[in-house]
Protein backbone atom coordinates (compact mmCIF):
# COMPACT_ATOMS: atom_id res chain seq x y z
CA UNK A 1 0.00 0.00 0.00
CA UNK A 2 1.61 3.30 -1.26
CA UNK A 3 1.56 6.05 1.39
CA UNK A 4 -0.58 8.76 0.79
CA UNK A 5 1.64 12.48 0.35
CA UNK A 6 0.61 14.50 3.48
CA UNK A 7 -1.12 17.52 3.12
CA UNK A 8 -1.27 18.07 7.22
CA UNK A 9 1.19 21.18 7.94
CA UNK A 10 3.77 20.58 9.93
CA UNK A 11 5.42 23.58 12.01
CA UNK A 12 8.76 24.79 10.65
CA UNK A 13 9.94 25.18 14.95
CA UNK A 14 12.77 23.04 15.96
CA UNK A 15 11.84 19.27 16.80
CA UNK A 16 10.21 18.54 19.78
CA UNK A 17 9.72 16.14 22.72
CA UNK A 18 6.13 16.10 24.46
CA UNK A 19 4.70 15.07 27.70
CA UNK A 20 0.30 14.64 26.70
CA UNK A 21 -1.26 14.35 30.35
CA UNK A 22 -5.07 13.37 30.07
CA UNK A 23 -7.05 15.21 33.13
CA UNK A 24 -8.77 12.35 34.54
CA UNK A 25 -7.36 13.31 38.14
CA UNK A 26 -4.23 14.44 39.45
CA UNK A 27 -0.93 13.05 38.20
CA UNK A 28 0.82 10.93 40.24
CA UNK A 29 4.80 9.79 41.37
CA UNK A 30 4.72 7.53 37.98
CA UNK A 31 3.43 10.08 35.81
CA UNK A 32 5.92 12.94 37.22
CA UNK A 33 8.83 10.09 36.99
CA UNK A 34 7.52 9.84 32.94
CA UNK A 35 6.95 13.30 32.67
CA UNK A 36 10.19 14.15 34.26
CA UNK A 37 12.11 11.75 31.94
CA UNK A 38 9.97 13.10 28.49
CA UNK A 39 11.90 16.57 29.75
CA UNK A 40 15.30 15.31 30.06
CA UNK A 41 14.99 13.34 26.55
CA UNK A 42 14.23 16.63 25.39
CA UNK A 43 16.28 19.07 26.70
CA UNK A 44 19.11 17.07 26.67
CA UNK A 45 19.03 17.16 22.80
CA UNK A 46 18.15 20.52 22.07
CA UNK A 47 14.81 20.13 21.66
CA UNK A 48 11.47 22.29 22.47
CA UNK A 49 9.47 20.51 25.06
CA UNK A 50 5.64 20.76 24.47
CA UNK A 51 2.61 19.38 26.45
CA UNK A 52 -0.66 18.80 24.97
CA UNK A 53 -3.76 18.04 27.09
CA UNK A 54 -5.33 14.74 25.83
CA UNK A 55 -9.17 15.95 26.50
CA UNK A 56 -11.29 14.17 24.78
CA UNK A 57 -12.46 11.54 27.43
CA UNK A 58 -12.64 11.17 31.00
CA UNK A 59 -12.21 14.93 31.99
CA UNK A 60 -12.29 15.75 35.85
CA UNK A 61 -12.71 19.61 36.61
CA UNK A 62 -9.68 20.82 38.38
CA UNK A 63 -7.69 18.03 37.21
CA UNK A 64 -5.38 20.27 34.31
CA UNK A 65 -4.89 22.84 36.58
CA UNK A 66 -3.51 20.80 39.10
CA UNK A 67 -1.29 18.92 36.49
CA UNK A 68 0.31 21.87 35.48
CA UNK A 69 1.20 23.07 38.78
CA UNK A 70 2.98 19.67 39.76
CA UNK A 71 4.92 19.59 36.41
CA UNK A 72 5.75 23.27 37.36
CA UNK A 73 6.53 22.49 40.61
CA UNK A 74 9.27 19.48 39.95
CA UNK A 75 10.66 22.03 37.93
CA UNK A 76 9.68 21.39 34.73
CA UNK A 77 8.93 23.63 31.98
CA UNK A 78 7.50 23.72 28.47
CA UNK A 79 7.80 26.04 25.11
CA UNK A 80 4.74 27.73 23.61
CA UNK A 81 1.35 27.57 24.77
CA UNK A 82 -0.40 24.44 26.51
CA UNK A 83 -2.75 22.58 23.49
CA UNK A 84 -5.48 20.97 23.98
CA UNK A 85 -7.15 18.17 21.48
CA UNK A 86 -10.85 19.28 21.81
CA UNK A 87 -9.51 22.19 20.24
CA UNK A 88 -8.19 20.16 17.27
CA UNK A 89 -11.12 18.09 15.99
CA UNK A 90 -11.23 19.54 12.64
CA UNK A 91 -7.85 18.00 12.19
CA UNK A 92 -8.40 14.67 13.06
CA UNK A 93 -11.78 14.82 11.00
CA UNK A 94 -9.10 16.06 7.83
CA UNK A 95 -6.88 13.11 8.32
CA UNK A 96 -10.22 10.30 8.36
CA UNK A 97 -11.59 11.86 5.55
CA UNK A 98 -7.91 11.34 3.48
CA UNK A 99 -7.89 7.76 4.54
CA UNK A 100 -11.20 7.57 3.83
CA UNK A 101 -10.84 9.11 0.44
CA UNK A 102 -7.82 6.46 -0.35
CA UNK A 103 -10.22 3.96 0.64
CA UNK A 104 -8.99 3.00 3.68
CA UNK A 105 -11.38 2.79 6.41
CA UNK A 106 -14.69 1.54 7.09
CA UNK A 107 -17.67 0.81 9.35
CA UNK A 108 -17.80 -1.23 12.13
CA UNK A 109 -21.05 -1.91 13.80
CA UNK A 110 -19.38 -4.32 16.06
CA UNK A 111 -20.23 -4.37 20.07
CA UNK A 112 -17.51 -4.57 22.30
CA UNK A 113 -18.46 -7.89 23.72
CA UNK A 114 -18.56 -8.88 20.50
CA UNK A 115 -15.54 -8.28 19.26
CA UNK A 116 -14.27 -9.91 22.92
CA UNK A 117 -16.48 -12.85 21.87
CA UNK A 118 -15.17 -13.44 18.41
CA UNK A 119 -11.92 -15.22 16.90
CA UNK A 120 -8.76 -13.15 15.72
CA UNK A 121 -8.83 -13.03 12.47
CA UNK A 122 -6.85 -15.60 10.12
CA UNK A 123 -2.82 -14.62 10.27
CA UNK A 124 -3.80 -11.66 12.58
CA UNK A 125 -2.20 -10.69 15.86
CA UNK A 126 -3.60 -12.36 19.29
CA UNK A 127 -6.53 -10.49 19.84
CA UNK A 128 -6.83 -8.69 16.68
CA UNK A 129 -10.12 -7.43 15.12
CA UNK A 130 -11.36 -10.16 13.44
CA UNK A 131 -12.57 -8.13 10.64
CA UNK A 132 -16.19 -8.79 11.15
CA UNK A 133 -17.43 -5.48 9.53
CA UNK A 134 -14.83 -5.35 6.58
CA UNK A 135 -16.74 -6.65 4.14
CA UNK A 136 -19.88 -5.62 4.63
CA UNK A 137 -22.04 -4.86 1.65
CA UNK A 138 -23.71 -1.54 1.31
CA UNK A 139 -27.31 -3.35 2.07
CA UNK A 140 -25.73 -4.95 4.86
CA UNK A 141 -24.24 -1.61 6.48
CA UNK A 142 -27.75 0.31 6.00
CA UNK A 143 -29.55 -2.66 7.99
CA UNK A 144 -27.09 -1.87 10.89
CA UNK A 145 -28.06 1.58 10.79
CA UNK A 146 -31.58 1.40 10.90
CA UNK A 147 -31.36 -1.17 13.26
CA UNK A 148 -29.69 1.91 15.51
CA UNK A 149 -26.50 0.10 15.89
CA UNK A 150 -23.81 3.64 16.11
CA UNK A 151 -21.15 2.56 13.54
CA UNK A 152 -17.54 3.08 14.49
CA UNK A 153 -14.48 3.81 11.48
CA UNK A 154 -11.72 1.63 11.47
CA UNK A 155 -8.46 1.69 9.54
CA UNK A 156 -8.45 -1.02 6.65
CA UNK A 157 -5.22 -2.30 7.31
CA UNK A 158 -3.11 -4.12 4.70
CA UNK A 159 -0.29 -5.31 7.06
CA UNK A 160 -0.47 -7.21 10.13
CA UNK A 161 3.02 -6.53 11.84
CA UNK A 162 5.25 -3.23 11.72
CA UNK A 163 8.54 -2.86 13.04
CA UNK A 164 9.80 0.38 15.08
CA UNK A 165 13.01 1.28 16.50
CA UNK A 166 12.93 2.11 20.37
CA UNK A 167 15.84 3.72 22.03
CA UNK A 168 15.95 1.72 24.88
CA UNK A 169 14.13 -1.78 23.21
CA UNK A 170 15.64 -1.56 19.72
CA UNK A 171 13.58 -3.02 16.94
CA UNK A 172 10.65 -4.20 18.21
CA UNK A 173 7.90 -5.72 15.64
CA UNK A 174 4.27 -5.28 17.10
CA UNK A 175 0.83 -5.75 15.88
CA UNK A 176 -1.11 -4.04 13.28
CA UNK A 177 -4.77 -4.80 12.93
CA UNK A 178 -7.81 -2.59 11.66
CA UNK A 179 -7.66 0.04 14.65
CA UNK A 180 -10.34 2.12 15.48
CA UNK A 181 -10.38 5.76 13.84
CA UNK A 182 -13.31 7.09 15.52
CA UNK A 183 -15.27 5.60 17.96
CA UNK A 184 -19.00 4.80 17.65
CA UNK A 185 -19.97 8.12 19.64
CA UNK A 186 -17.71 10.00 16.97
CA UNK A 187 -14.81 10.62 19.53
CA UNK A 188 -11.72 10.37 17.35
CA UNK A 189 -9.58 7.83 18.69
CA UNK A 190 -6.18 7.73 20.49
CA UNK A 191 -4.07 5.95 17.88
CA UNK A 192 -5.05 8.59 15.25
CA UNK A 193 -5.17 11.63 17.87
CA UNK A 194 -1.74 10.95 18.91
CA UNK A 195 -0.26 10.33 15.24
CA UNK A 196 -1.81 14.10 14.08
CA UNK A 197 -0.88 15.89 17.00
CA UNK A 198 2.89 14.53 16.98
CA UNK A 199 3.65 15.40 12.97
CA UNK A 200 1.72 18.88 13.17
CA UNK A 201 3.20 19.61 16.42
CA UNK A 202 6.82 18.82 14.80
CA UNK A 203 7.30 15.99 17.68
CA UNK A 204 9.81 13.43 16.38
CA UNK A 205 10.76 12.29 20.11
CA UNK A 206 8.49 10.36 22.36
CA UNK A 207 9.12 9.03 25.10
CA UNK A 208 6.29 7.21 27.59
CA UNK A 209 6.03 3.99 29.48
CA UNK A 210 6.31 1.06 28.16
CA UNK A 211 3.27 -0.08 28.72
CA UNK A 212 2.46 1.84 25.24
CA UNK A 213 5.22 -0.34 23.40
CA UNK A 214 2.84 -2.75 22.23
CA UNK A 215 0.43 -0.29 20.53
CA UNK A 216 3.20 2.01 19.21
CA UNK A 217 3.41 -0.36 15.72
CA UNK A 218 0.00 0.39 15.07
CA UNK A 219 0.50 3.86 15.76
CA UNK A 220 3.53 3.93 12.92
CA UNK A 221 2.01 2.03 10.77
CA UNK A 222 -0.69 5.00 10.21
CA UNK A 223 1.97 7.80 10.09
CA UNK A 224 3.45 6.54 7.28
CA UNK A 225 -0.11 6.03 5.65
CA UNK A 226 -0.78 9.48 6.08
CA UNK A 227 2.43 10.59 4.71
CA UNK A 228 3.99 11.33 8.26
CA UNK A 229 6.95 11.23 9.57
CA UNK A 230 7.60 8.29 12.25
CA UNK A 231 9.04 9.68 15.97
CA UNK A 232 12.09 8.45 17.19
CA UNK A 233 10.62 6.58 20.52
CA UNK A 234 11.45 6.06 24.04
CA UNK A 235 9.38 3.83 26.23
CA UNK A 236 10.81 3.80 29.44
CA UNK A 237 10.16 1.26 32.38
CA UNK A 238 6.53 2.24 34.85
CA UNK A 239 6.36 2.82 38.56
CA UNK A 240 4.90 -0.57 40.20
CA UNK A 241 3.31 -0.81 43.38
CA UNK A 242 4.36 -3.79 45.75
CA UNK A 243 1.82 -6.24 43.87
CA UNK A 244 3.69 -5.79 40.59
CA UNK A 245 1.23 -4.04 38.73
CA UNK A 246 0.94 -0.43 37.54
CA UNK A 247 1.35 2.16 40.36
CA UNK A 248 -2.67 4.10 40.42
CA UNK A 249 -3.76 6.78 42.84
CA UNK A 250 -5.68 4.12 44.61
CA UNK A 251 -2.64 2.54 46.20
CA UNK A 252 -2.35 5.45 48.68
CA UNK A 253 -0.39 8.44 49.05
CA UNK A 254 1.39 8.87 45.66
CA UNK A 255 0.24 12.21 43.94
CA UNK A 256 2.53 15.04 44.95
CA UNK A 257 -0.17 16.52 47.50
CA UNK A 258 -0.25 13.19 49.10
CA UNK A 259 3.72 13.97 50.07
CA UNK A 260 3.44 16.85 50.96
CA UNK A 261 0.80 16.18 53.20
CA UNK A 262 2.66 13.93 54.55
CA UNK A 263 5.55 16.67 55.50
CA UNK A 264 7.86 15.72 52.71
CA UNK A 265 9.17 18.83 50.68
CA UNK A 266 8.79 18.82 46.50
CA UNK A 267 13.03 18.56 46.65
CA UNK A 268 12.89 15.04 48.51
CA UNK A 269 10.36 13.90 46.28
CA UNK A 270 12.16 15.11 43.07
CA UNK A 271 15.74 13.41 44.64
CA UNK A 272 13.30 10.23 45.27
CA UNK A 273 12.19 9.93 41.88
CA UNK A 274 16.21 10.76 40.55
CA UNK A 275 17.66 8.18 42.57
CA UNK A 276 14.83 5.37 41.01
CA UNK A 277 16.75 6.28 38.05
CA UNK A 278 19.98 6.53 39.18
CA UNK A 279 20.79 10.69 39.12
CA UNK A 280 21.08 12.32 41.95
CA UNK A 281 19.73 15.81 42.44
CA UNK A 282 16.44 17.67 43.58
CA UNK A 283 15.07 19.58 40.65
CA UNK A 284 14.88 18.99 36.95
CA UNK A 285 17.48 21.44 35.90
CA UNK A 286 19.98 19.76 38.51
CA UNK A 287 19.24 16.76 37.01
CA UNK A 288 20.24 17.41 33.47
CA UNK A 289 24.15 17.81 33.41
CA UNK A 290 24.18 14.28 34.07
CA UNK A 291 21.33 12.82 31.92
CA UNK A 292 22.23 9.96 30.12
CA UNK A 293 19.48 7.75 28.51
CA UNK A 294 22.02 4.58 27.53
CA UNK A 295 22.37 4.20 31.92
CA UNK A 296 18.49 4.21 32.58
CA UNK A 297 17.24 1.46 34.06
CA UNK A 298 15.08 -1.45 32.14
CA UNK A 299 13.49 -2.73 35.20
CA UNK A 300 10.53 -0.76 36.86
CA UNK A 301 10.51 0.69 39.56
CA UNK A 302 8.59 -0.89 42.43
CA UNK A 303 7.83 0.87 45.56
CA UNK A 304 5.87 1.31 49.07
CA UNK A 305 3.62 4.60 49.30
CA UNK A 306 3.68 4.08 52.64
CA UNK A 307 7.46 4.36 53.00
CA UNK A 308 8.41 5.82 49.50
CA UNK A 309 11.25 3.45 49.32
CA UNK A 310 12.16 1.08 46.69
CA UNK A 311 10.52 -2.53 47.70
CA UNK A 312 12.04 -4.80 45.07
CA UNK A 313 12.49 -5.26 41.35
CA UNK A 314 9.73 -6.63 39.15
CA UNK A 315 9.71 -10.18 38.57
Amino acid sequence: MTPMPSTTSTTSAAPAGRYAPSPSGDLHLGNLRTALLAWLFARGTGRRFVLRVDDLDRVRPGAEERQLADLRAVGLDWDGPVTHQSDRLDHYAAAVDRLTSAGLTYECFCTRKEIQQAVTAPHGPLGAYPGTCRDLSPAERAQRRAAGRPAALRLRSARTEFEIIDRLHGRYRGPVDDLVLRRGDGIPAYNLTVVVDDAEQGVDQVVRGDDLLPSTPRQAYLATLLGLPVPEYAHVPLVLNTEGTRLAKRDGAVTLADRLARGETVDRVVGRLAASLGLAGHSAAELLPGFDPARLPRDPWVLDPDSLVVAGRCP
